[in-house]
C-alpha cells in the first residue's frame, strides 16, 4: 500500500516508493529504494524534500498515514475549490489551433537559431525574441489553451528549444491572468523565453546526457543561471526583470533553490512565476532521461510542492490559468470513453469541452465527437497517459 508521510517520519526499514521531487532535485540514483542507513534519511531531508511516498508492502508502515488514493482525492478537491472562478468570453479553440501550430513551428525555429548563436558566442537577436513574444501574446489573447495545449506535445529531441517557447507561452498566459499590464506581460514573456540561455554554455555531452549526472556534472549544470545572466547582461537595453528571471528561476521560496538560496519575498514575483511554469513544463515533458507525466498529474505535483517550494497562492493562480485538466489532456469519462480536452470551461473547471476519441469497453477508436461536459450526463473520472493507449493527441487536437 502506498502512503504519504512527512520526510521527518522516514525511518530505516521503510521502502521509498516516490521521493515526491523532480528528477534533478534529489541526490539518489533511484527514486525507489529501501532505507538502510541514517545517512539516506539525512540526504532526503537535506535535499529539501518535505513529504514523500512509502510502500508498506515492501517496508515498514506508518500508522495513520494517508494512502495515495486519499491524497489524490484530497488534492483534487482542494484544487477545484481554490481555483474555480466565473468564466469570461473566449475565442473558440478550434479557430486558433491552426494558427497555433504555425506559431509553434516558427517560434521553435527562432529559438533554435538564438541558442545556436549563443553557443557560438554571437550576440542574440533580441528583436527576433521580442517578435516571438508578441506573436505568442496575440495567440494567448485569442485563446491561450490552443497554443499551450500544442506546446505541451513535444518529443525529447526538441525539448531544449520547445521548452523555452512553452515556458514563454505559459508565462504570458499566467501574467495576463494575474492582471499585469501589457508592458509587464511583454517583459515577463521575454524573460521566460530567454530563461535557459545559459544552458548553451553547458557542454552538450552533459546537457543531453541520457542518465543521471555525476556530482561534478550537476555542479556544471547548476551554473547555467549565472552563465545566462552574464550573457544577457552584456546585451544593452534588456530589462532587469529579464535578467532576474534568467538568474533566479531555480530559486525556491523555502531557500532550497540555487544559485543564491533566496527565500520568500527576496525572490521577485515574476521570477517566482517563472519558477512555477519552468518546473511544470519540465515535469510534463519527455526528456532524454525520463518520460514526462500527464498535465493533470503535473499540476497535482505543483500543488503538493507549493506547501514548501512555491507560493501556494501563485500555484493556485497558475492552475486556474490552465484549468484542472489543461487543453490536450487525455481524460477518462464515466461512460468508459477516452476524450481529449479541447476547451476550458472556466465556470466549471472539471467540466471542460472535450473530443471523444476512444472506447475502453470495445478497445477501439470511435468517431470523434465534441462534447460539452457541462451539458452532458457524462463526466470526467480521471486522466490517462496517451502513450499507454497509443493515442496521438496532436492529431486529434488539430483535426
Amino acid at each position: 500500500m502506498i502512503k504519504k508521510i512527512p520526510a521527518t517520519a522516514l525511518r530505516i526499514g521503510m521502502f521509498v516508493h516516490d521521493l515526491n521531487a523532480g528528477w534533478m532535485s534529489h541526490p539518489f540514483v533511484l527514486s525507489q529504494f529501501k532505507v538502510t542507513t541514517g545517512d539516506e534519511i539525512a540526504k532526503v531531508i537535506g535535499a529539501g524534500i518535505r513529504e514523500l511516498y512509502i510502500d508498506t508492502a515492501r517496508g515498514l508502515d506508518v500508522e495513520g498515514a494517508p494512502v495515495q488514493a486519499e491524497v489524490d482525492a484530497h488534492i483534487m478537491d482542494e484544487m477545484v475549490a481554490a481555483v474555480q472562478k466565473p468564466a469570461p468570453a473566449r475565442v473558440d479553440a478550434a479557430a486558433e489551433l491552426g494558427r497555433a501550430g504555425r506559431i509553434k513551428q516558427q517560434a521553435t525555429s527562432v529559438v533554435r537559431a538564438m541558442m545556436h548563436d549563443a553557443r557560438l558566442g554571437r550576440a542574440i537577436e533580441i528583436a527576433q525574441a521580442e517578435a516571438v513574444v508578441e506573436t505568442i501574446n496575440e495567440s494567448v489573447l485569442r485563446n491561450g489553451g490552443a497554443l499551450i495545449g500544442l506546446l505541451g506535445i513535444k518529443n525529447k529531441d526538441e525539448y531544449t528549444f520547445l521548452h523555452s517557447v512553452s515556458v514563454c507561452a505559459l508565462m504570458v498566459a499566467f501574467a495576463r491572468a494575474q492582471g499585469f499590464d501589457d508592458e509587464t506581460v511583454r517583459i515577463a514573456g521575454l524573460g521566460a523565453l530567454l530563461h535557459d540561455t545559459g544552458k548553451m554554455m553547458v557542454p552538450e555531452s552533459i546537457l543531453n546526457k541520457p542518465g543521471r549526472y555525476t556530482d561534478d556534472e550537476f555542479a556544471i549544470m547548476k551554473r547555467h543561471p549565472e552563465e545566462g545572466w552574464k550573457l544577457l547582461q552584456a546585451m544593452p537595453g534588456l530589462e532587469e526583470m529579464v535578467l532576474d528571471i534568467a538568474l533566479h528561476h531555480h530559486e525556491r521560496v523555502d531557500g532550497t533553490g540555487y544559485p543564491h538560496g533566496l527565500k520568500g519575498e527576496a525572490i521577485a514575483l515574476t521570477t517566482q512565476m517563472s519558477s512555477i511554469v519552468d518546473v511544470y513544463d519540465a515535469i510534463t515533458s519527455d526528456r532524454c532521461y525520463h518520460r514526462g507525466m500527464p498535465a493533470p498529474e503535473g499540476l497535482k505535483k505543483l500543488w503538493e510542492w507549493s506547501r514548501h517550494h512555491f507560493d501556494p497562492q501563485l500555484v493556485q493562480a497558475f492552475i486556474r490559468t490552465l484549468g484542472i485538466y489543461p487543453v490536450g489532456s487525455l481524460v477518462r469519462l464515466e461512460s468508459g470513453r477516452l476524450a481529449i480536452v479541447i476547451e476550458q470551461n472556466e465556470a466549471q473547471l472539471i467540466s471542460p469541452e472535450v473530443k471523444v476519441v476512444f472506447s475502453t469497453r470495445s478497445n477501439a477508436y470511435v468517431r470523434p465527437e465534441r462534447l460539452e461536459l457541462a451539458r452532458s450526463q457524462d463526466r470526467i473520472v480521471g486522466h490517462e497517459d496517451p502513450q499507454q493507449w497509443g493515442i496521438d493527441v496532436a492529431r486529434f487536437l488539430t483535426a
